[in-house]
């Protein structure tokens, strides 16, 4: 009965990112570990957080303010729609612990962006506004109130046919490993379903 998700933070911000207590839970990396445990198809426990939004069936939206650092932009990225404040603070900040983005951000922001902004918020962890954001393609829109604009496209996909969202948001998903022969065939498929 679900037609559309909105995901947004309580609070001041959408989500600060790591809690660097976390670090101390890690432990030894052997073959058991987490990390290397594929317990939801492709994606491990980490990666989950940001991966179910788009494994689920129908759109989902994400409606950012305040901050927005590290795995909180994966889990934004996880959606299909991100609508941010135009003040809003992104960073992909995780080299600032020595890290890289492990939560399907490496996966989903070149999808999004061009490689070299990819690179550069990657590699430098610049934190950039919610304007600078949606023109480097990392958001798709401003809003003055993220939530309020989140919701009236959620009303506008929830009175639109739900199979129809859900065929198109599955060939949207599966487009990046397929070639043009095989995007259109899938369309045809999915038009054939509905």
């Amino acid at each position: 009965d679900v037609r559309c998700v909105v995901l947004s933070g309580a609070g001041r911000a959408f989500c600060a990112g790591l809690d660097t207590s976390a670090f101390t839970e890690f432990g030894a990396l052997d073959a058991n570990h987490p990390l290397f445990q594929r317990i939801y198809g492709d994606s491990n426990m980490y990666q989950r957080v940001c991966t179910v939004w788009r494994d689920l069936p129908m759109p989902v939206i994400a409606a950012v303010h305040g901050t927005c650092f590290g795995g909180g932009v994966q889990i934004a990225l996880g959606a299909d729609i991100r609508v941010v404040h135009p003040e809003t603070k992104l960073s992909v900040m995780e080299v600032k612990w020595g890290l890289i983005p492990d939560m399907g951000g490496l996966y989903y922001m070149p999808l999004l962006m061009r490689d070299d902004h990819v690179r550069e918020l990657t590699y430098t962890g610049r934190i950039v506004t919610g304007e600078e954001a949606a023109s480097l393609g990392l958001a798709t829109r401003t809003a003055a109130d993220p939530v309020a604009d989140a919701m009236a496209i959620a009303q506008k996909i929830a009175s639109a046919a739900p199979n129809a969202m859900r065929q198109a948001k599955a060939v949207f998903e599966a487009r990046p490993a397929m070639d043009r022969a095989q995007t259109l065939k899938a369309e045809s498929d999915r038009q054939a379903d509905i």
